[in-house]
């Protein structure tokens, strides 16, 4: 039998699943950039981009000169950090949801398979969205059913 969230946590939901979308997103979205940067330099363009540079705005890789912003390589940490934000909304979530493990290690795949962080982000969403409102109303019935039970 899965495990339900802890009746203390269910107030947590809705704020983890907006956190977790918002970083889903973003992830996703730096994901793909990283792979448009990768494509731009690891194919036969062999160019990188850059901010600053006399040449323009892409230059051949490995060229950057000295006042120019490495862009190439902002790409990378800026996603390598945000991924770790992204692991951290989604252990949170998956924490309070309590799933199975298997679930944690597909949402954090979200943020390293290029697209995948949208549809896995749609579906924990509505998942969790769905579980928190048949948990709520739960919760108002089996408080409705004390509140009769002390009336009586």
């Amino acid at each position: 039998m899965p495990l339900k969230p802890r009746p203390r946590n269910i107030p947590k939901i809705p704020g983890a699943v907006r956190l977790y979308k918002i970083s889903a997103y973003v992830t996703g979205v730096m994901l793909l950039l990283l792979c448009m940067e990768m494509v731009l330099k690891y194919t036969p363009l062999h160019t990188e981009l850059a901010i600053g540079d006399p040449r323009g705005f892409f230059v051949p890789a490995g060229t950057i000169r000295h006042p120019a912003l490495d862009l190439s390589l902002g790409i990378l940490i800026v996603h390598g950090w945000l991924y770790v934000v992204y692991l951290f909304m989604d252990f949170r979530l998956w924490s309070i949801m309590r799933w199975n493990f298997t679930r944690f290690v597909l949402i954090a795949l979200g943020g390293v398979i290029p697209l995948m962080s949208f549809f896995v982000e749609h579906r924990m969403a509505r998942t969790a969205m769905a579980e928190y409102e048949t948990l709520t109303i739960e919760r108002e019935r089996a408080l409705a059913a004390q509140s009769q039970e002390a009336a009586a």
